[in-house]
């Protein structure tokens, strides 16, 4: 497993990390959980994100459980807030209060003293970004958090983010967590390079696009057990499961297999050509998807291999 650094902060990251949602505290039991985390920690894998609002705290608390053992140090821990909890009017959002008992409540359920990653999940339009901007400065004074970032940001909101950091004295925002793969590039033409400018690496959620890049939906096929076949956890892959785009992606497994590499894998490398990208957020619910997604960690697609891509994703499904 090879790390990068977390946009222009200190923290290093494994370039593959184990994300939490639509698995751990739902889809796998806790034994299943524990034997996942276990697995990803012994890969060399530093980095677990999740969020409060995944099963309804369920996986913060699965994850914190699934951890125990693991000599706090030695891993990163990210979570988020934003969205409803309850049907409480201030259960939500990016407001002072909702991010300070947010995090409380995090805190509980992952067991843990302080979360190095707290993440704002989307932006907030009815919260000031200087009032969300202070309470993550007084939170970090605080020591219950480390760093903060954002996920699915405007390139404008994370400059604007930056700006009342730097006229507070604050700390800035290091990370963005956008969805980002093969068939989803809508980052490259402004967010990447704001990024790139002021500071922020990027978390990538959803590199195997809900893994229609996993190559398992040849065909139109949806496997039992799939997450295409689940009612309940398909709900944002009707795009990618358009037959012109699950042709182009069958097309792309002779490209794979001519570098003896899995097409997950190769997927993967192609979001970690991007040197801006920290790392890319895999899920699991069998141990063998784990260690084949870790093994796209330090791979490097050359030249004539990303024009293939690009030639054989040409037109851009989105």
């Amino acid at each position: 497993m090879e790390y990068r650094k977390l946009g222009h902060s200190g923290l290093r990251v494994s370039e593959v990390s184990l994300g939490s949602w639509l698995t751990l505290g739902s889809r796998i039991d806790r034994e299943g959980t524990r034997e996942i985390v276990q697995r990803a920690f012994d890969l060399g894998i530093n980095f677990y994100d999740t969020a409060d609002v995944y099963a309804n705290g369920e996986a913060e608390t699965a994850l914190g459980q699934a951890l125990h053992g693991i000599p706090r140090p030695n891993v990163v821990i990210a979570t988020k807030c934003f969205f409803p909890m309850s049907e409480r009017p201030n259960d939500r959002g990016l407001s002072r209060k909702h991010i300070f008992e947010s995090v409380d409540a995090s805190l509980r359920r992952l067991d843990t003293d302080y979360i190095d990653l707290h993440q704002c999940h989307r932006p907030d339009p009815d919260t000031p970004i200087a009032e969300t901007v202070q309470a993550y400065e007084d939170l970090i004074r605080q020591g219950k958090l480390l760093y903060w970032g954002v996920s699915e940001w405007r390139a404008s909101q994370i400059v604007d983010a930056c700006r009342q950091a730097d006229q507070r004295n604050a700390v800035r925002p290091i990370s963005n967590q956008p969805q980002y793969s093969m068939l989803r590039r809508g980052i490259e033409k402004e967010v990447l390079p704001v990024c790139e400018r002021e500071g922020l690496g990027q978390v990538v959620f959803s590199p195997l696009a809900q893994g229609v890049l996993s190559g398992k939906y040849s065909g139109g096929a949806k496997p039992s057990g799939s997450r295409a076949a689940d009612a309940l956890r398909n709900q944002f892959m009707g795009d990618f499961l358009r037959p012109e785009v699950v042709a182009r992606v069958d097309d792309l497994k002779p490209v794979a297999s001519d570098l003896g590499i899995s097409l997950p894998q190769l997927a993967l490398a192609w979001c970690l050509r991007q040197s801006a990208v920290s790392s890319v957020i895999v899920g699991a619910t069998r141990v063998a998807q784990l260690e084949d997604n870790a093994k796209a960690s330090g791979l490097r697609l050359t030249h004539e291999t990303l024009a293939r891509i690009d030639e054989i994703l040409a037109p851009n499904p989105r």
